[in-house]
């Protein structure tokens, strides 16, 4: 949801929204002075709180615009892919601390943001791949530095895609956050549902921010102050996630996966976690966006992936060799 079109909504939806809450019922209405509290807790947070700078990035020979925020200069780069309905900014919180130990590029993806491109209505899972390698050739060229994918829900099938077309010999890790073929299919049709029921209309940014902690997604409201105002309505494809285990499993690079719950591995991944064939831990107390709900945690997930992998800024490094690339 963007700025520009809180003008013209109605006010129903926060309404309906507060009034079906016992904390909002009539006889609890908070007084005037209350409310400015509110507008002021929920009130939108810059991107410069977080990150280090914002770019956009011209794909040569199309229209396509990327738009990245970035952070950190030293150490791999983390390149940071939201999920459907985010933004870049999403990764906002844990970007301001992992910065300390490495690079964060977190990317618009087409259809999200301030990206722009020829059709934004594309997320085909194959477009969203090749725009993603687009944008690492776009800003490293033929050298890139060692480059560890971290892919939330959609941005999580988009990543392992990435990494299994083996089109980048610098990616070295696989951070895959909440995402599993199996539970991902199943819950479309919920899913659509969710997003379709949703409340659509706020009078204020504020909000449409306090919604999102308090009926909707999240549950940090520092986190949905930097990233609710540059959120957009999208629709779940299957397409994302069908035959995301087995090329999970095939990516050649090691492989952390994330998750919000227990229940949630499909028979492929029971089978290659007792293999060995990557790490998976489950992150308690957190909703599916675990990069903003718990932004210290998550922050040190990544940051023990990259130190245990040995990855650093040029790839893999071995005591008393620089680096080794695949």
């Amino acid at each position: 949801m963007d700025s520009s079109n809180l003008a013209s909504l109605q006010e129903e939806g926060s309404e309906e929204l507060l009034e079906s809450s016992s904390a909002f019922s009539p006889s609890n209405v908070p007084p005037r002075p209350a409310t400015h509290h509110s507008l002021q807790k929920y009130s939108p947070l810059d991107w410069q709180g977080f990150f280090d700078k914002e770019e956009d990035i011209t794909i040569p020979g199309t229209n396509d615009v990327f738009h990245i925020y970035t952070a950190g200069s030293e150490g791999p780069v983390v390149l940071c892919l939201h999920g459907g309905g985010y933004s870049g900014l999403s990764f906002g919180l844990a970007a301001s601390k992992i910065k300390e130990k490495a690079r964060v590029v977190a990317m618009d993806l087409r259809g999200h943001g301030k990206s722009s491109s020829d059709n934004d209505l594309d997320l085909s899972i194959e477009t969203l791949c090749n725009d993603v390698i687009a944008l690492i050739k776009a800003m490293y060229g033929d050298s890139p530095p060692a480059i560890i994918l971290v892919g939330h829900s959609m941005g999580g099938s988009v990543a392992v895609h990435v990494a299994a077309k083996k089109a980048i010999s610098s990616i070295h890790g696989l951070v895959v956050v909440d995402v599993v073929e199996g539970t991902a299919m199943a819950s479309l049709i919920h899913m659509q549902k969710i997003l379709s029921s949703r409340a659509q209309h706020f009078p204020s940014i504020e909000k449409a921010i306090e919604w999102s902690v308090k009926g909707g997604p999240l549950r940090n409201v520092e986190s949905a102050r930097l990233s609710v105002p540059s959120t957009v309505k999208y629709e779940e494809s299957r397409n994302w996630y069908e035959g995301l285990s087995d090329k999970f499993l095939s990516c050649p690079v090691p492989k952390i996966l994330l998750l919000a719950g227990t229940d949630r591995l499909d028979r492929s991944l029971t089978i290659g976690q007792m293999q060995g064939k990557f790490q998976m831990v489950v992150v308690r107390h957190t909703g599916h966006a675990i990069q903003e709900d718990v932004p210290e945690e998550f922050t040190s997930l990544i940051l023990n992936f990259i130190s245990r992998n040995k990855i650093g800024p040029h790839g893999v490094e071995i005591p008393g060799i620089r680096s080794w690339k695949h």
